[in-house]
């Protein structure tokens, strides 16, 4: 487990938002820190997880200890499982899901070459059923579990309907795909938009790399389902001068989340955000929010904010039980509530909002601005 200050040191598993919430599973689609981080009350502190580093346990035998926690987030993951959703690949169809309040869940991406893309299925069906159980009694992280929750060539069932038009019946075929987590693009000149899908191993040096030499930057998070929290930071790490990102309690033990120092400290930042936008990715925004980094852009956050601790097993898999519930550096826990934007989309297009926030920042940034 990460030791303070540096999320980095001593690290062998690194801590997990959620075994299920990888590649983009769940979709929508500076100043001195404010003040210091504050540990969760025992009442909000989530149950303290033991710690079976090295048990020998049966398949059966940790799923069966999974399903008796009442633990919503604890997941069991074989050696491969762990180190696809890790490394970046997965077995599944290749479908990003989108659910707003009270809506109907679509389908936000489909992967070009997948499962899905082969069987028709496009943007904007909607998502019906999965294996026999009607979507809208699943959360989606269950969703995505189903979806992806088979090796490559076993199959899972699905229903969609184009609009308004009639249900059709699937059976998909899992594939082993490879993630696609950072993109970027340059919608103005100067300006990059860096999407991130999910936190998966090498992020923040990609995110840093893409940022390099923008004279601004929009940060798009939307859908992204969190992941690796060390990329989180990491990615943090690319806009912050240092500082803290967040802090936890873990077994009693409060820890602190620290970024490293940033080059692009002082270009323009916005960050896009929505229903989809969860964990380490709440993790991420709102620390920029808090630490007066970013303008938030978009709609409310999934609102996730419970740590995963990952235990190797004997056999080398991976059991994942929650330790405790993250702050923000201004001592906010997003569980329950998510981060609220700055700048609510409302009806327009979120994309187009953002570049006009981020041209009001590049307008009114003084020569040279310092991250605080």
């Amino acid at each position: 487990m990460p030791t303070a200050p540096r999320v980095r040191q001593g690290m062998t598993l690194g801590l997990v938002f959620g075994a299920v919430l990888f590649a983009g599973a769940a979709s929508g689609a500076w100043g001195e820190p404010i003040g210091s981080p504050q540990a969760p009350s025992s009442s909000d502190a989530a149950p303290a997880a033991a710690d079976l580093s090295g048990a020998d346990l049966s398949p059966q035998e940790a799923r069966q200890l999974v399903g008796a926690s009442g633990d919503r987030w604890a997941a069991y993951l074989s050696p491969q499982q762990y180190a696809d959703l890790t490394g970046g690949r997965y077995a599944g169809v290749g479908l990003t899901v989108d659910r707003t309040a009270g809506g109907p869940t679509e389908v936000a991406e489909v992967q070009s070459g997948s499962p899905a893309a082969r069987a028709g299925i496009a943007p904007g069906d909607r998502l019906l059923a999965v294996d026999g159980v009607p979507a809208e009694q699943l959360p989606v992280t269950e969703l995505v579990a189903r979806l992806r929750g088979g090796p490559p060539g076993s199959t899972v069932a699905v229903t969609v309907a184009a609009g308004p038009g009639p249900a059709r019946q699937l059976a998909l075929t899992r594939a082993e795909l490879a993630a696609r987590e950072v993109e970027a693009d340059h919608p103005l000149p100067g300006v990059v938009r860096i999407s991130v899908h999910a936190f998966t191993e090498g992020v923040g040096d990609q995110v840093r790399a893409a940022a390099a030499g923008a004279r601004a930057v929009v940060l798009d998070l939307r859908g992204n389902s969190g992941g690796l929290v060390e990329e989180a930071v990491a990615t943090a790490s690319v806009f912050l001068d240092g500082g803290p990102v967040a802090s936890y309690q873990a077994r009693g033990t409060h820890r602190e989340l620290t970024a490293d120092t940033g080059r692009a400290t002082a270009v323009p930042l916005v960050v896009l955000v929505d229903g989809g936008t969860m964990s380490a990715a709440e993790l991420l925004a709102g620390a920029l929010q808090d630490r007066c980094r970013a303008v938030l852009v978009g709609t409310r956050t999934f609102g996730k904010g419970t740590v995963q601790q990952p235990s190797r097993l004997a056999d080398g898999s991976v059991l994942e039980l929650t330790v405790g519930r993250y702050q923000t550096p201004g001592g906010r826990s997003p569980d329950g509530t998510g981060v609220q934007p700055d700048v609510p989309a409302g009806a327009e297009d979120p994309a187009a909002l953002a570049l006009k926030v981020l041209d009001g920042l590049s307008s009114s940034a003084p020569a040279t601005p310092a991250a605080r």
